[in-house]
């Protein structure tokens, strides 16, 4: 059982409103009897209209992390367990672990891991470092760069900003991408002053190529609740996030998460990405997100326990069990899977243990995400049909 009398505060510095992630962790904590406090970037957010949300609280516009969570803090009136939802959100706490402590319960991590994991420079310079298999990756600063990796890697390719929660807001870049044809290398290369761009070899993956980890690691690096999963369907397709995702057990992926885990000394949840390469019979690791993944409601047992609750319990003092796998189990994210899938993500909606945005016992985030969701695509439509401005020779 988890401790009613210890609060949770949800954080996410990145602004993305359609973040189903917080919302999971809002409903998971609140329907248990938790207390939930949400700062997250922009309160229009679909995942701030949950009953389960006791309060929710804005980021100023200064920004100063320290200052705005001891703030929140004393707002709240008692220790709360402090969950991070975004790479910038995670990074920020490890590294200011000693101002926090005294305001919430939070693992006690190794300052410079999370930054070190969530830069993906720096994961392919560790993984190299370990001897753990991943895509070969270069830096590119510079058409010739580029150039050299298309002869080497040829089409397609992946492109990844090394540190994406540095990005500008509006810029519509995304974290990683595919890359068919010349004439997206040069449209990323108008973007790389002031942000490292990386280009990994393509690993060709068929329909179970594509893995991830969950986890929840205590001090001793020990994982107290996992899983692995498989990616059904992504948005966009063979690059991006996991729409429609399916737990399966993997020893191979499970082995690999948590040995890596040890080994680093984390501490905390974790959400690792695979790819298995049946060229080499290998798993190539993609992706080391230090903090909790988006689709971490597909790990829920039978009995209720997810990765948020096992961190509250363990963070509160009290005894997280180890759950009991739920192997089959479904998870689709609806606006997106719908995007990816069409007419066919009917099936999987209809089918589905559980919808990241539709649940009967809390509607309106999902009518606020379907409303946004229709403004955004009538706005791109619109801005599509606008006529562009002539231009003429002097």
């Amino acid at each position: 059982m988890l401790d009613y009398t210890v609060p949770a505060l949800v954080l996410r510095k990145d602004a993305n409103p359609f973040h189903h992630g917080t919302l999971g962790a809002i409903r998971s904590l609140g329907r248990a009897g938790v207390e939930v406090h949400g700062l997250i970037d922009g309160g229009h957010a679909p995942a701030s209209r949950s009953k389960y949300l006791a309060r929710l609280h804005s980021w100023p516009r200064d920004r100063d992390f320290v200052q705005t969570l001891t703030q929140v803090a004393d707002r709240i009136g008692r220790r709360a367990v402090l969950l991070a939802l975004d790479d910038a959100g995670a990074i920020a706490i490890a590294e200011h672990t000693a101002d926090l402590g005294p305001y919430y319960l939070l693992p006690d991590q190794v300052p410079g891991l999370p930054r070190t994991l969530a830069d993906k420079r720096l994961l392919s310079q560790l993984c190299s470092a370990l001897g753990i298999t991943q895509p070969e990756t270069r830096l590119i600063t510079s058409a010739r760069d580029a150039a050299t990796a298309v002869a080497d890697f040829g089409f397609p390719l992946v492109a990844k900003w090394a540190q994406p929660w540095l990005l500008p807001s509006g810029s519509r870049l995304r974290n990683t991408s595919l890359v068919r044809q010349a004439r997206d290398v040069a449209v990323l290369l108008q973007c790389v002053p002031g942000h490292n761009l990386l280009f990994q070899r393509f690993v060709p993956g068929g329909p179970d190529s594509d893995w991830f980890f969950h986890g929840y690691f205590d001090e001793h690096s020990r994982c107290l609740y996992g899983g692995a999963g498989r990616k059904e369907r992504s948005y966009p397709r063979g690059a991006g996030l996991t729409t429609y995702g399916r737990w399966l057990p993997n020893p191979v992926v499970e082995r690999t998460a948590r040995e890596l885990a040890a080994t680093l000394g984390y501490r905390g949840v974790l959400d690792i990405d695979f790819r298995y390469d049946a060229a080499t019979g290998s798993y190539h690791l993609l992706d080391f997100n230090p903090r909790l993944g988006a689709q971490f409601r597909l790990f829920s047992d039978r009995r209720g326990l997810d990765l948020v609750r096992t961190a509250h319990l363990h963070l509160s003092g009290r005894r997280a069990g180890r759950g009991l796998a739920d192997h089959g189990r479904t998870y689709v994210v609806e606006n997106y899977d719908v995007l990816t899938a069409g007419p066919r993500s009917l099936r999987a909606l209809c089918a589905a243990d559980e919808l990241a945005w539709l649940s009967a016992d809390d509607l309106r985030p999902f009518v606020a995400m379907a409303g946004q969701t229709m403004r955004r695509a009538v706005t791109r439509l619109t801005r599509s049909r606008e006529p562009r401005p002539e231009h003429h020779d002097q």
